[in-house]
């Protein structure tokens, strides 16, 4: 009786008192991560393709396309430094000045890339509670070009989760675990339409993606799922909305018997703006979609009117994205841009325990 009484009393006390309780049967009480709150503001979540983000390793046998970014980075450290630079400098500004607390990215060339990038977001944050712990991340091998999705985030993470889907795919999952509630993340990067004109490929990126929240919804419908990347397709192509099953249609998403995503940038396709802008032409390449676990209030949920192109920190003269380049634009370092891909957010919320 005494030890189930001293027990309820552990739970804001010493290190040495928890000590006596685990002693005593009690067990470890579930205590809050450190620099990790839940408040009304909730997390801000952010997917931006950054644009060939190489490391500062040598000779890594990267394709013919990637050796003049991997040799550029690595033997210039000056251009390692600037990239870094602009990118910090922008996700930092995001989000009141603390940064988003998810970052999915893509076109990161490996795991030391996502670690530099890290460290300099870190070195402009001085409240140590505010800094990036948790990189998920797996390098796809032996395909197609080095520029793979990563997931960078001050909250707590499942890491032992963290896998890539498909066979030669840039898809990878994530889970960030918040008062013991799961948000899985897939933060994918599908064909462009230079190498796959036809769109068969990210036809095949869709329905991978499909099949496993198919399965995943199967076995929890109340799922938080989210998916994110640059698709290289606009919202209302049939990859997302046919084989990606994505729809702009909240009320459907909501009460469908068959799984489908909502996609929050549906109703923001109207050609005369977007992430990605080429050939004189606008297009929303870079998407966020979520199940129907992430519309309740349960768990996980975003708030889709905060759905956000983030286009008033790395935009040109004439509102487009200011890219980094390539080595062979005469372009001075310190005038170099960011991406040719604005950033997209949305704002996340979780439930206590």
């Amino acid at each position: 009786m005494f030890a189930k009484r001293f027990c309820q009393l552990t739970l804001s006390v010493s290190p040495f008192v928890l000590l006596i309780a685990v002693l005593l049967g009690c067990g470890m009480p579930n205590l809050p991560a450190p620099g990790v709150t839940t408040s009304a503001d909730g997390y801000l979540f952010c997917f931006w393709n950054v644009e060939n983000f190489f490391d500062d390793e040598v000779d890594n046998h990267r394709s013919e396309v990637d050796r003049k970014y991997d040799t550029w980075f690595a033997e210039h450290p000056p251009v390692l430094k600037q990239k870094l630079a602009n990118l910090s400098k922008t996700l930092i500004a995001m989000n009141d000045g603390k940064g988003p607390d998810i970052i999915a990215l893509a076109e990161v060339e490996s795991h030391r890339a996502a670690e530099l990038l890290m460290k300099a977001l870190n070195a402009r944050l001085s409240d140590p509670e505010l800094r990036y712990k948790n990189i998920l991340m797996k390098e796809p091998k032996g395909f197609g070009r080095s520029i793979a999705t990563a997931i960078i985030t001050r909250l707590p993470v499942v890491a032992d989760k963290t896998r890539l889907h498909g066979n030669r795919q840039r898809i990878l999952e994530g889970h960030v675990t918040v008062n013991e509630h799961d948000l899985v993340i897939m933060a994918t990067h599908w064909t462009s339409r230079v190498s796959d004109e036809e769109g068969e490929g990210r036809d095949k990126y869709a329905k991978q993606i499909y099949g496993v929240y198919r399965g995943m919804h199967k076995s929890n419908p109340q799922l938080d799922f989210l998916v994110c990347g640059d698709f290289n397709d606009p919202p209302d192509d049939e990859s997302v909305t046919k084989f990606l099953h994505g729809t702009g249609d909240k009320q459907l998403v909501k009460k469908s018997d068959e799984p489908l995503l909502y996609n929050l940038f549906a109703d923001q396709n109207d050609r005369k703006h977007g992430t990605y802008y080429y050939n004189g032409k606008w297009e929303i390449f870079d998407q966020i979609l979520v199940s129907p676990g992430m519309l309740d209030d349960r768990g996980w949920w975003c708030d889709p009117d905060t759905a956000k192109i983030v286009d008033d920190l790395t935009a040109d003269r004439k509102g487009r994205p200011k890219r980094f380049g390539n080595p062979s634009d005469k372009t001075d370092l310190e005038e170099r841009g960011y991406s040719d891909h604005f950033p997209v957010t949305v704002r996340l919320h979780v439930a206590g325990k």
